[in-house]
C-alpha cells in the first residue's frame, strides 16, 4: 500500500522556488505553473506541474494522487491557465477515464517529464515518485488501471 502524500515544508519551499522560476521565463522543460480557482476561497491557487505529452496531446498527470490541485481543477470543471514565463494559456483539463489515464500514468513515470535528463528522472522517481504508488514501471497493464483511478491524468485542451 503507498503510503499518502503529505506536502511537507521541503515540498513547499521546492513548489515556491519552481513557481518564480517558471513565471520568470527561464527554462525548466515542459513544467509550466496551473492557477485554478480554490474551491472553497475562490482564490488564484498556483501550481508548478510537469505538462507530459504523448502522440500529440498534452496531460497533466497526478503521481501523488487526489491533492490539492485535482479537487480545485474538478470542482472548476477543468477551467484553468498553464503559464510559462509571460505567456498565458487558457485550457480546459479534462479528467480521462481509468482506462485510457492508465496508459499515460505508466508511460509519464516510465519516461519521466518531457526532456528532462534521464539520471534526474530515475533520481526523482525513485525517493519523490514511486513511495506514493502502488506501481512501477514494470507493473502488469491492470494494476496500473487499478491505479489510474486514484492518480487522475487529465488532458489539457486550449482555450
Amino acid at each position: 500500500m503507498a503510503k499518502p502524500y503529505r506536502a511537507g515544508w521541503g515540498v513547499r519551499a521546492s513548489n515556491a522556488w519552481m513557481r518564480t522560476v517558471i513565471r520568470a521565463g527561464l527554462p525548466m522543460w515542459t513544467f509550466r505553473v496551473l492557477t485554478v480557482p480554490g474551491r472553497r476561497t475562490g482564490r488564484a491557487i498556483q501550481t508548478p506541474l510537469a505538462v507530459f505529452e504523448q502522440h500529440g496531446r498534452r496531460y497533466l498527470v497526478a503521481s501523488y494522487g487526489t491533492v490539492n490541485w485535482v479537487c480545485n481543477l474538478r470542482a472548476a470543471q477543468g477551467k484553468a491557465t498553464l503559464r510559462h514565463g509571460r505567456h498565458l494559456e487558457s485550457v480546459t483539463a479534462v479528467e480521462l477515464p481509468a482506462d485510457q489515464a492508465a496508459e499515460v500514468f505508466r508511460a509519464s513515470l516510465v519516461a519521466g517529464p518531457p526532456q528532462v535528463p534521464k539520471p534526474l528522472v530515475a533520481l526523482y522517481r525513485r525517493f519523490f515518485v514511486l513511495p506514493y504508488l502502488d506501481v512501477d514501471a514494470d507493473s502488469p497493464p491492470q494494476l496500473f488501471r487499478d491505479n489510474a483511478r486514484t492518480h487522475p491524468v487529465f488532458e489539457i485542451v486550449s482555450g
